[in-house]
Formats: structure tokens, sequence, C-alpha cells
């Protein structure tokens, strides 16, 4: 779906709808309404717009599959005894920023502790 790509996209490039709407001169309501599945069918002429703001073609937009991938049943597992051993959302969310963090600053990972 073109609105969850284009909400994953906004967020990974640190933008608010606001933001997103401003620099793309497209109504905030409209990629609200685009995010959330009301409008389900952008014109190109704004699916461009959000696309060139966002970094990917129209074609990666409008493409359910291309650059996402599935998480596997490994990954799902993992995940599952993770939550069941006591991890939470909030301490998920810090490891996830420690490890852009430590991407970030090119830092050893310190195996050693």
């Amino acid at each position: 779906m073109v609105g969850e790509k284009v909400k994953i996209l906004r967020k990974k490039h640190g933008y608010s709808i606001t933001k997103l709407a401003s620099l793309a001169d497209v109504s905030k309501s409209y990629i609200s309404y685009i995010e959330r599945g009301i409008q389900t069918k952008p014109s190109p002429y704004i699916l461009s717009k959000l696309a060139r703001i966002l970094h990917i073609s129209v074609e990666e937009l409008m493409d359910d599959t291309k650059g996402y991938k599935k998480i596997d049943q490994e990954w799902m597992n993992l995940l599952i005894e993770a939550v069941e051993n006591g991890l939470n959302k909030q301490d998920f969310k810090i490891y996830i920023d420690y490890m852009k963090y430590k991407k970030e600053t090119k830092e050893p990972f310190n195996k050693s502790k």
C-alpha cells in the first residue's frame, strides 16, 4: 500500500506530516489521507512530488514489494522469544536507537562485556 510506504519513508527521513507537506507542496490533510488509506489512489503528480522529497522513484513508491522484505520466521521466533523473556516496546526502541548510534558513529561493538 502506497500510504504505508509514504509513512515509513517519512519517518525514516525524520519528517512530520507538516514538514513533508511543506517540502512537497501538498496539503498535510491529503498526506494524512494517503497514509491512513483513505486516499488509495493519489494522482501521479502528487506521487511524484512525494517521491522526490522521499528520495525514491514513483515506481518504487507504488511497488508494494520493492525494498521492503517480509520478516522471515527465524526473526519472528527471536522476537517472540525476546517478548516472552520480558522485552517490552520501550526497551526495544532503546536498543534500536543504540544500534543506530553505533552505526552512525562507526564505533565497534564491545563484545567482551
